[in-house]
């Protein structure tokens, strides 16, 4: 597990020299302040989850896509029995063309009133019935174009299109059985969007809250960090924990909805003492580092590490003090110890 850590580290070049003659670098341990995680585990959750249902009803004729399929955003999934959505459109646009002509001829009836009202040819009162009739002939047209949008979305409903691009998890109907208006037809999830769910002590819950910070570990792919976290304001009676969702970002790989994941929660800072990586050396079940004395001696050191941190950094556990000198080069420093003891 890597931690991210900002380091500045000293690199000396001693006069020290193995036998192909090139300078011996070394670096001081030093005590550096790093993160404070709390490692829990957590369930992945895909933030799009849906079951589209019918909003028609209608036989279904045909279901294009089966489970585990990927659906683009929009495409149509499902297919319903169109043909009395197409009697109701068909019928609706008559409706309109009847109403249209109506319009037109209470129109044309008004302007003809209007013209023998103004040379008083007529009384008010057949003024007053042609205005009447050209409001309620324009009623009656807007009433039609409603009628025809409704029909269209109602056979548009025969069409079940995805709401977001996303994988097929199951098909609640089959060809042949009859969909009612909000009866379930197809469930599916969306792998672009991801989350993961965790149960926290209450006891850490401040310091996330104060924080705000977290990670999430991708199987063989390091970790990544938690866009944003949302705390329940609630907690478990039973458990004593609050739920902590963690949106990740979007195009996160090899995370899947149902799957247990580690999870770092930055909770504060510690000071640890580290060396590079680069010069541990490990020999069986020995772990150590190739130590220079203030004389300019080489000696070997059984240590104990911690935790890997960015840059190429590991903590040390036990086996070093503050500011000893290791060797960057185990190699050349294993030649030069080989040399000294030779010479004694």
């Amino acid at each position: 597990m890597k931690f991210p850590v900002t380091l500045f580290f000293t690199v000396f070049t001693l006069n020290l020299t193995a036998t192909a003659g090139e300078p011996l670098e070394t670096v001081s341990a030093a005590y550096r302040q790093v993160p404070r995680e709390y490692r829990l585990d957590g369930v992945v959750e895909a933030v799009h989850q849906s079951t589209i249902s019918a909003q028609t009803q209608g036989q279904v004729e045909e279901n294009l896509y089966d489970v585990d399929d990927y659906v683009e955003k929009g495409a149509v999934v499902v297919h319903l029995r169109d043909t009395e959505q197409r009697a109701r459109v068909s019928k609706a646009e008559a409706d309109l063309k009847v109403a249209q002509a109506q319009r037109q001829e209470a129109l044309n009836e008004h302007d003809r009133t209007r013209d023998l009202f103004g040379k008083q040819l007529v009384s008010e009162a057949a003024m007053d019935k042609a205005s009447a009739s050209l409001k309620a002939a324009r009623a009656r047209y807007e009433a039609a174009s409603a009628g025809l949008d409704q029909a269209r979305e109602q056979l548009e409903y025969t069409r079940v299109r995805a709401p977001y691009s996303g994988i097929v998890t199951r098909r609640h109907l089959e060809v042949g059985e009859m969909a009612n208006p909000g009866q379930k037809l197809m469930s599916g999830i969306s792998l672009d969007r991801l989350r993961v769910a965790v149960d926290v002590p209450q006891s850490l819950i401040p310091a996330v809250r104060r924080v705000g910070r977290a990670r999430v570990e991708q199987p063989g792919n390091g970790f990544i960090e938690a866009q944003k976290l949302t705390i329940f304001p609630y907690a478990d009676p039973g458990s004593n924990t609050f739920k902590v969702r963690l949106d990740l970002p979007e195009g996160s790989t090899d995370l899947f909805p149902g799957m247990f994941v580690k999870t770092s929660f930055v909770i504060g800072e510690r000071r640890v003492l580290m060396i590079p990586s680069a010069s541990v050396v490990h020999r069986s079940e020995v772990t150590g580092v190739y130590v220079i004395g203030t004389v300019g001696k080489v000696g070997f050191r059984h240590i104990r590490l911690g935790n890997s941190y960015e840059a190429g950094m590991v903590s040390v556990l036990s086996g070093l003090e503050p500011d000893e000198s290791v060797a960057l080069d185990p190699i050349a420093a294993g030649t030069l110890l080989k040399q000294q003891l030779a010479e004694k």
